[in-house]
């Protein structure tokens, strides 16, 4: 993107610190940025160098006291002072929706791109990061597999997927998982105990479940570890649920695994340097052409753009009649009941 807009359009980039937080300091927190920058081990690396944030929403800023207030208007003044001319903001669906607010009532041109593991965004098939949390989540039912073949037992991974399931899906067809549970789809502890028992029956001695963060309980109450400043519940420790209802019903041996932050983490994989690429360069132009209110995204084996008002607030969940879910009981695997 800093290569596209530095070189190819004549442009100057500034970087943001902490994303919408570091427009509320004064002066903002910024930096120009220039191809030097991104040459050499950036490529390499995860996460980012500006910084970021999760948490403030602008619109109903948390304070210690327990007040909140708006502060979208300071925010806006920020991004005046820096003498900016638009802005492409990098995010999840959340992020998104908060900057297209801010763009609305500010008037600023901008262009999104999704970025999030769990590849929630509607309306693209890929969003950066996901395809490296994926490869981690895979890796991770590669190595349990010989120690779960080893000691008899059944290995229990839970992922990461605040709002859907496609990273265990995905990573548990292809890491050969036994049974993935994910948002979408209800399951029955004894479903699950009648595929593992089924493989005793074939005389297999270990089973793999991939189990994502925001699946619930039976009776449809969350497992949650608390909750964040902002009152966003914080999932985990689902996976140990299940791994005690599998040893309750079925007399097996179960390990549980939370991969957690590990997924967000590490040297992102080809794909997502090559999708971060295309997206950069494409959201580039689009300013330069002098369209705003706009994401990039992937769809049909080329880069496309549609309407953000197309994609904010809409979470893109796993089809439970889609190819994934279909592949994956067309494999023996079990992914919860069948809702027709």
């Amino acid at each position: 993107m800093v290569h596209r807009a530095v070189e190819g359009q004549g442009w100057q980039v500034v970087g943001l610190h902490k994303g919408t937080a570091g427009l509320l300091s004064r002066p903002p927190e910024a930096e120009t940025l220039t191809p030097h920058r991104f040459e050499g081990m950036l490529l390499r690396m995860a996460g980012t160098i500006l910084g970021t944030t999760n948490k403030g929403d602008p619109f109903a800023f948390p304070y210690p006291d327990g007040t909140v207030r708006d502060r979208s208007d300071e925010i806006i003044e920020g991004f005046r002072a820096l003498e900016l001319d638009g802005l492409i903001g990098i995010g999840g669906d959340g992020s998104l929706s908060i900057l297209r607010r801010l763009a609305q009532q500010g008037g600023i041109p901008l262009i999104g791109i999704p970025k999030t593991i769990d590849n929630d965004v509607v309306g693209t098939e890929v969003a950066i990061g996901h395809a490296t949390a994926l490869w981690v989540a895979t890796d991770a039912l590669d190595r349990l597999q010989p120690t779960a073949a080893s000691h008899d037992r059944v290995m229990v991974l839970e992922v990461m997927g605040r709002d859907a399931g496609h990273i265990a899906l995905s990573a548990g067809i292809s890491g050969g998982a036994d049974v993935i549970i994910i948002p979408e789809l209800p399951y029955r502890i004894e479903g699950i105990a009648g595929k593992i028992n089924a493989l005793r029956a074939e005389d297999r001695n270990f089973a793999l479940v991939v189990v994502a963060e925001a699946v619930r309980r039976e009776d449809g109450t969350p497992v949650v570890q608390g909750h964040s400043d902002s009152g966003q519940a914080l999932y985990g420790g689902v996976g140990h649920y299940i791994g005690r209802r599998i040893a309750e019903t079925t007399g097996a041996e179960v390990r549980v695994t939370v991969l957690g932050h590990v997924q967000r983490g590490g040297t992102p994989t080809p794909r997502d340097r090559l999708m971060a690429s295309i997206f950069g360069v494409h959201a580039v132009d689009l300013l330069a052409a002098g369209q705003s209110d706009r994401m990039v995204a992937w769809s049909g084996r080329n880069v496309v753009d549609l309407p953000l008002a197309e994609v904010v607030d809409r979470p893109h969940r796993v089809d439970p009649q889609g190819a994934l879910v279909h592949t994956a009981r067309g494999l023996g695997i079990y992914v919860g009941e069948d809702p027709s």
